[in-house]
């Protein structure tokens, strides 16, 4: 994991605000929350697992998922998954389409949850997050 210092961080954002805002730069929540906190995702690479740059969020006010809550930002990070190959022991057989497979591979267990992050990414990540700043106009 590699954190990315930015200017988002400590930032308060109403939900639907914050949804409007990085939907459209390809941010997805998917399942990556909880009722009190959860993550924004931008999928970087599929190489040697996959690599992404991740916003966090804490909600000051309301619960994840209501869309009149308050999120605060925190600290981005990079990260790589190194996930199993093939299909996961619950079964899920048949033909897995490429790009249905990314997005079912998100959700297996990793083989390693910190894998190791490539350098070559964080000037990547870099670039990504000060897009996300002059989307929040900081």
């Amino acid at each position: 994991m590699i954190y990315v210092s930015s200017k988002i961080e400590g930032k308060e954002v109403k939900a639907k605000e914050l949804e409007s805002l990085l939907t459209p730069l390809g941010y997805s929540i998917g399942g990556n929350w909880d009722y009190d906190h959860g993550y924004y995702d931008y999928k970087l690479a599929e190489e040697g697992g996959y690599t992404f740059l991740r916003l966090p969020f804490t909600a000051v006010e309301g619960e994840v998922g209501s869309s009149h809550a308050v999120f605060e930002m925190g600290r981005p990070y990079l990260l790589n998954h190194v996930y199993q190959d093939g299909n996961t022991d619950e079964g899920i057989g048949g033909y897995i389409p490429p790009a249905v497979d990314g997005l079912i591979n998100q959700f297996q267990r990793p083989i390693d949850k910190d894998g190791e992050v490539d350098e070559k990414y964080v000037d990547v990540a870099k670039n990504l997050i000060e897009e996300v700043e002059q989307t929040f106009h900081l």
